[in-house]
């Protein structure tokens, strides 16, 4: 059996959570390959929102097993939350919810420093979420990290005690911020004491032993392949490989084992902190996506940028990942407009190019924009491609010529059944 992908093609929050939850009926296992509790997988269901940082997004569909793997960084304090939140609601997971033993762990330290190095920053902030992210996969990459199997190890605490001490050498090299360890310290202690009960595996061959018995495997991402370490819009991007290429490495399986890629895409586009955004709308309209299409943060609560659809930003990352369909998420937030503009190409030194260049951050990029008619009409309870208005469904067969990928599914509204599938 080949492993399904399901990923964000643009700076994250393009509503992956809600397609998971949807296509997670057609496989037996679902499993996130990368990134931290920075991430924020909304799913609204029964009139409910639902807001996932860790867990995979199949938790609410029964008999589905939910792999967190090893290129997932893992806030103890974080998850244990979020098993509230969905055993709350009635969810049994214990049985359902497996963790990879290599999957890094992120410490209270790592948090204090994460908040001392943005806030030494200054203007040069990154917009880092603050939840230890980067210095977690900073001491992964140093080889001075604590895994999930290592709290079932006699010298976890030594282990523990060893990388706080390294930590807290580092921060000697920042101004004082206002963190309390030893009441954080505290939690995380409580926390790894609750997470000792649940089912730990050696996530690449239970994958791949699935993989072999015929089983279905959809791969979840996190954040978007514009925010990918090595071809994000570095160094505002995240600290993981966001990629399609992520699952190998975050997940222990062969490139040969990748079958469809499912890239999820707004009809129009956000983002979160700072970094370039060439088709950002810091106006009137901006405040119009924003407010229509709730645009704040599932995990931070910030407001989110917002602009029109780039096709040379989402060319460049279907490439990357090989994507073979397209899932094009809030299209409904664009019910009022009487035309809708999107970026075709990039006009650089008077020159128009289809190519995100090198560095978007030390280059002047003006987005050459057309438009598309707008339908003025609510897609409520619209499920048939059909019935859609003829202007959305020429909006969407421009952006599937222009971007050379069919797209098979488009949501109509936040709720799990607002979908047509084509």
């Amino acid at each position: 059996m080949k492993i399904d992908v399901i990923l964000g093609l643009q700076w994250g929050d393009e509503g992956k959570g809600k397609i998971v939850d949807f296509l997670a009926t057609r496989y037996d296992i679902v499993a996130r390959f990368q990134g931290g509790p920075n991430a924020g997988h909304t799913l609204k269901f029964d009139g409910k929102k639902y807001v996932l940082h860790t867990i995979p997004s199949g938790i609410f569909r029964e008999s589905l097993i939910n792999l967190i793997g090893n290129g997932v960084v893992i806030d103890p304090i974080t998850l244990v939350k979020e098993l509230k939140s969905v055993e709350d609601v009635g969810v049994e997971y214990r049985h359902r919810l497996l963790i990879s033993r290599k999957a890094h762990l992120i410490l209270p330290t790592h948090r204090y420093l994460d908040l001392a190095s943005e806030s030494a920053k200054g203007q040069e902030k990154i917009g880092s979420t603050l939840k230890g992210i980067g210095p977690t996969y900073m001491d992964k990459t140093g080889r001075n990290g604590l895994r999930f199997g290592d709290i079932q190890s006699p010298n976890f605490l030594q282990k523990y005690q060893a990388l706080k001490a390294k930590h807290l050498t580092l921060l000697n090299l920042y101004p004082e911020v206002a963190f309390d360890l030893e009441q954080e310290e505290v939690r995380w202690m409580a926390c790894i004491e609750s997470l000792r009960e649940l089912q730990q595996v050696d996530g690449e061959y239970y994958l791949n032993q699935a993989l072999e018995a015929g089983k279905r495997v959809l791969a979840e991402g996190a954040q978007g392949a514009m925010l990918d370490i090595d071809f994000g819009t570095y160094p505002y991007v995240t600290s993981s490989n966001t990629v399609t290429a992520g699952v190998c490495s975050g997940l222990g399986v062969a490139p040969q084992r990748i079958g469809e890629v499912i890239g999820i895409a707004k009809a129009y586009c956000t983002r979160v902190g700072a970094g370039p955004f060439p088709t950002e709308q810091d106006n009137e309209t901006g405040e119009f996506l924003r407010k229509e299409g709730g645009e704040f943060g599932a995990t931070t609560g910030r407001p989110r940028r917002c602009g029109w659809l780039d096709v040379p930003q989402l060319r460049y990352t279907i490439m990357l990942n090989g994507v073979t369909q397209i899932a094009l998420t809030k299209i409904d937030v664009l019910n009022s407009l009487s035309e809708v503009p999107y970026a075709v190409n990039y006009r650089i030194d008077g020159v128009e190019t289809g190519q995100v260049p090198y560095d978007l951050c030390d280059t002047d990029v003006a987005p050459a924009y057309e438009t598309a008619p707008g339908w003025q009409q609510s897609l409520e309870g619209i499920s048939d491609y059909e019935k859609m208005p003829a202007e959305a469904r020429h909006y969407i067969q421009l952006l599937e010529t222009a971007l050379g990928v069919p797209i098979s599914i488009i949501s109509t509204g936040p709720e799990r059944q607002q979908l047509v599938l084509r």
